[in-house]
């Protein structure tokens, strides 16, 4: 298995995954052009894992110079179980390490109880104290994937 940065030529494949795998939600910002701009932005950072030119695990990877995030970590119903999704997150950190990057962040449903059992197994804290609110922007109602 290769584990290799992710380019937009992945995308179709990477959305499929995603798509596949419960707990992880699409919207505008997952557009082609969208994630184009996100991998511009954070080269070498998000990463996919390869067997026979099939992606079989995927996470987006950036950080905005202050924090790092971590989003849409996927890897295929066959091979989880074997450390792929650890080995991602890990490779991730050694990335925004050297970046000066202190602390990463991630976003999970509410309701998504195998994610938070996984993140939490990898040292993985929940923040009590936080809320996320979110609002959208203008240029949201002009875009859909």
């Amino acid at each position: 298995m290769l584990l290799r940065p992710m380019t937009i030529a992945d995308y179709d494949s990477v959305v499929a995954l995603w798509q596949a795998t419960e707990g992880v939600g699409l919207n505008e910002s997952d557009s082609r052009e969208a994630i184009e701009g996100y991998l511009g932005r954070n080269p070498a950072l998000s990463l996919v894992v390869e067997l026979d030119s099939q992606i079989v695990a995927a996470v987006l990877c950036g950080h905005d110079g202050r924090r790092g995030f971590l989003n849409h970590l996927a890897v295929a119903r066959l091979f989880r179980g074997q450390g792929l999704g650890r080995r991602l997150v890990e490779a991730c950190l050694d990335r925004l390490s050297p970046l000066g990057i202190l602390k990463c962040n991630i976003y999970l449903y509410v309701d998504n109880a195998a994610g938070a059992a996984f993140w939490r197994h990898l040292g993985w804290q929940d923040r009590a104290e936080l809320k996320v609110m979110q609002r959208a922007t203008p240029a949201a109602s002009a875009e859909k994937i």
